[in-house]
C-alpha cells in the first residue's frame, strides 16, 4: 500500500457563551455553547504507516508529561476510531507540534482529534460523509464535533454533536491570559452542580440577528463555569477584570478553564496590559475560516 500523508493546523476554540444544563441519568450534563475558532492551533501531520501505530508530540507542554500515554491521547483515539469504522488506514504515524496550552479550556486536544479525523478522511479512498465523520467525533468528546467541522463559528447543544453553523463574524483581536494551572473538567462540573443546586436554567431567548454581530454576541456572552471556578481560583476573576479594563468587549473563562480570554474591537496596548496581567498572555485572533487539509505528496 502506498504511504500517504496530510497536514493541517488544528485551530483551537473559545466559548463565547456556555451554559450547563440538565444532568442526564448517566451523569453527563447537557450543554449549550457558542463556539468560535481562533487562529492559534497545533500543527498536526498524519502519515499512513502499514502495520505501525505511533504518536509524537513536540513543542509547548509536550515535554512536561502533560500529554499522557499515547493510547489515551485524543488524536490517537481518533485515528483508532476512524480505522475501526472504515478499515483505513492499517497503521498510522501522528506528529503534533503543540502550540495550544494543554488543559486550558481551549480545546487543543479536541482540535488535534478533529484534525486527525479530517486528515484521514482526506486521505481515505472511501471517505465518510460529514454526518458519519461527526458521529465518530461525538464519541470522543463534546468539543470534537465542532472542531471536526469546517465552520469557524457555531451554536452547539446537547453533547456538542448538535450544531447550528453560523456565518463567521469579522475577525477580532483575542488575548489569552494563561494562569499557569489547569482545571479538572470533572471537578469544574461538580463545582457548577453544587452552585446550581439543580436549578432549572433560566429561559434564554436568542434572536437570530444577535448571532450576526459582535454587539449581539456580547449581550448573551457568559460562562456558567466562571463563578464556581473563580471561587476556588480568585486569579480567574482578576484576569477577567483586567481584560475588561483594557477594553475587551468580552472577557471570560473559556470552557472549564483555566484560560481567560478577552475579545477586543481594536488591538490592545500590549505593554500596559502585560503590566497589569499577573499571567502570561498569548495574542491571536478569531478565525473567519477553517484551515484546509493539505495532502502531502
Amino acid at each position: 500500500m502506498t504511504t500517504r500523508a496530510g497536514r493541517v493546523i488544528a485551530q483551537a476554540k473559545i466559548n463565547l457563551m456556555l451554559r450547563v444544563l440538565a444532568r442526564e441519568s448517566s451523569g453527563y450534563h447537557q450543554l449549550e455553547t457558542l463556539f468560535a475558532r481562533i487562529d492559534l492551533g497545533d500543527v498536526v501531520t498524519v502519515k499512513t504507516a502499514p502495520g505501525q501505530r505511533s504518536l509524537r508530540c513536540e513543542g509547548l507542554a509536550a515535554t512536561a508529561g502533560a500529554m499522557g500515554p499515547p493510547e489515551r491521547n485524543l488524536a490517537w483515539r481518533a485515528a483508532e476510531a476512524y480505522a475501526a469504522a472504515t478499515g483505513f488506514p492499517s497503521g498510522f504515524a501522528i506528529d503534533i507540534e503543540k502550540r495550544v496550552p494543554v488543559g486550558a479550556g481551549l480545546g487543543g486536544g479536541s482540535a488535534d482529534a478533529g484534525a486527525v479525523l479530517r486528515i484521514l478522511n482526506a486521505l481515505s479512498p472511501a471517505p465518510l460523509s460529514p454526518a458519519e465523520l461527526l458521529a465518530l467525533a461525538g464519541a470522543l468528546g463534546s468539543d470534537v464535533p465542532f472542531l471536526t467541522t469546517e465552520s469557524p463559528f457555531a451554536l452547539a447543544w446537547g453533547r456538542g454533536e448538535r450544531m447550528l453553523v453560523l456565518a463567521p463574524l469579522a475577525a477580532r483581536d483575542v488575548v489569552l491570559a494563561l494562569p499557569g494551572f489547569s482545571i479538572s473538567t470533572p471537578e469544574a462540573f461538580r463545582w457548577v452542580s453544587e452552585g446550581l443546586g439543580w436549578r432549572v436554567a433560566q429561559p434564554l431567548l436568542i434572536e437570530a440577528d444577535a448571532l450576526g454581530s459582535w454587539a449581539g454576541v456580547s449581550a448573551i456572552a457568559g460562562n456558567d463555569f466562571e463563578q464556581p471556578v473563580a471561587m476556588r481560583h480568585p486569579l480567574i476573576a482578576e484576569l477577567s477584570t483586567v481584560l475588561t479594563g483594557a477594553g475587551a468587549r468580552i472577557a471570560q473563562l473559556s470552557g472549564s478553564g483555566s484560560t481567560v480570554f478577552g475579545v477586543f474591537d481594536a488591538p490592545p496596548d500590549r505593554l500596559a496590559l502585560e503590566a497589569s496581567l499577573r499571567a502570561p498572555a498569548v495574542y491571536t485572533r478569531t478565525a473567519t475560516r477553517v484551515v484546509a487539509v493539505e495532502v502531502l505528496e
